[in-house]
């Protein structure tokens, strides 16, 4: 498929990540120019002509140490909105982690439903569409928005990993809650098409209260004797992937991995990783890792690149193509 007359600009913040999309491309990176003021104002522009383009433009939306969620969030706004004013014949935003994708209902009275906001924001600039990255609820999501929305999976990077390093092992697919158990259940039957043979799988059941979660989770399903592998879509203090994982131990699971799209790792969370219960972690480099590797987590940390992945579906997108081919869900 070819990307002839497709513009990708990044974010400086999210540079490395959209080189690398670009160099899958063949594109050359938007060129921006950045200028920010002694108030905290900054002004962000394109320096290449847009006109009549279709335009992706790349920006994972966490905080770091220099900026936060909303800074981020605002610098992609006012972008969108500085290249549909400069005639952009189309916009797509290209989101490998979306920020507050957990707040997609009211679970108490007057409750913000952000998820829902931050769809508007995004519509008021002009946005023709949005891609995001294994999103914490698909239904949501795709009820947010007016506009045009696909998502993307890393299920497929991880197959292959797990394939590759445990293909011959008996395997037990564990989703750390029911909210996740049709995402478990997915990675599971492509897993198990993968290596030629049946994987089990599991769930966890949590007792919750209020917004926290109290005492043990109870697995329910077969992991005794197995490599049990926890699949998330992110793991932010660690708390549910450690109690997960401790759950899965005693019900006698061998030998306990997790896959996670988005390791946010906030607070606590490398220390309370580093617990050899869990004995490795996969995460995507949808939020860069260079902390997490470098501190105590990295020596059971791997980190797979989603470039791949986000530049296939920017092609398909450019060229008319499928997504839906691209997750293996087309019928």
């Amino acid at each position: 498929m070819s990307t002839k007359g497709a513009r990708l600009f990044a974010l400086p913040e999210s540079a490395a990540l959209g080189a690398k999309v670009s160099a899958l491309l063949n594109l050359t990176p938007g060129g921006l120019e950045e200028h920010r003021f002694p108030d905290g104002e900054h002004r962000l522009r394109a320096c290449d002509n847009v006109r009549n383009a279709d335009v992706y433009v790349l920006q994972s939306l966490h905080a770091d140490a220099e900026l936060s969620v909303n800074d981020k969030l605002c610098r992609l706004l006012f972008l969108i909105g500085a290249l549909k004013d400069a005639s952009a014949h189309r916009v797509t935003a290209v989101l490998p982690y979306l920020c507050y994708a957990r707040q997609d209902r009211r679970t108490r009275p007057r409750d913000p439903v952000t998820t829902r906001h931050v769809a508007q924001l995004l519509e008021a600039m002009g946005t023709d569409r949005v891609v995001a990255l294994d999103i914490h609820d698909l239904a949501a999501f795709e009820n947010a928005f007016r506009c045009g929305s696909d998502h993307l999976s890393a299920r497929q990077l991880f197959v292959e990993h797990f394939a590759d390093a445990f293909g011959g092992r008996k395997l037990c697919v564990v989703s750390p809650d029911l909210g996740g158990a049709k995402r478990a259940e997915r990675f599971r039957a492509d897993l198990s098409r993968r290596v030629g043979r049946q994987v089990r799988g599991a769930f966890l059941e949590k007792h919750r209260a209020d917004d926290d979660v109290r005492g043990e989770s109870t697995v329910v399903g077969d992991v005794d004797g197995r490599v049990a592998i926890i699949l998330d879509d992110m793991v932010s203090t660690g708390g549910t992937l450690i109690r997960a994982a401790r759950a899965c131990r005693k019900a006698g699971a061998r030998h306990i991995y997790a896959a996670v799209t988005h390791g946010l790792f906030v607070g606590e969370a490398e220390s309370l990783l580093a617990d050899p219960t869990l004995e490795g972690l996969v995460v995507t480099d949808s939020i860069p890792q260079e902390r997490a590797l470098s501190g105590q987590l990295g020596p059971k940390l791997r980190v797979i690149d989603i470039a791949p992945v986000l530049a296939d579906a920017i092609c398909r997108m450019h060229a008319g193509g499928s997504i839906a081919a691209l997750l293996g869900e087309e019928n």
